[in-house]
């Protein structure tokens, strides 16, 4: 029987408030520095030069609307991860496989206070590599670990 853990909802939630961040910054940036005339008037110098604040509210809406698609891929990408424990190995978002007779250990002391454990295992070139799991990327990793613990032990 295969225990799974997928995306954390906590870093999807986490990803959705940072995209309407994003948005709401571009409409605010936007609206001050295009059609705000009060708001122009205050952060233009007698000369007719802009103030910093001016120049930054005129050129930010972009940069920000990029952020925010950038988010929402990684949004797409990231909603679909999940981990796998199977009878044979761990499989990590579909590319990674770390079958269970090749992990040495499992560091489990800072999962109860900061939500995450270490997998040390060899990999196909013989090499240690330590892997780091957190609650706050997968939910259900309680049951990962334990399957984990069982499987190792």
């Amino acid at each position: 029987m295969a225990i799974t853990a997928a995306a954390s909802k906590f870093r999807k939630t986490n990803l959705k408030i940072y995209i309407a961040i994003c948005i709401g910054l571009a409409i605010w940036c936007a609206y001050d520095g295009h059609f705000n005339k009060k708001w122009i008037e205050r952060h233009t110098n007698p000369d007719g030069s802009e103030q910093p604040y001016l120049v930054f509210n005129k050129n930010a809406p972009p940069y920000f609307v990029g952020a925010a698609v950038l988010l929402t891929v990684y949004f797409f990408v990231f909603k679909n991860k999940k981990i796998i424990a199977d009878e044979k190995e761990l499989i990590i978002s579909d590319r990674k496989r770390i079958p269970y007779d090749s992990i040495q250990k499992i560091d489990r002391t800072q999962f109860d206070s900061k939500g995450f454990f270490l997998i040390t295992y060899k990999d196909e070139n013989n090499c240690e590599i330590s892997y780091k799991l957190s609650d706050r990327v997968y939910d259900n990793l309680p049951a990962i670990l334990e399957h984990l613990v069982a499987k190792i032990s």
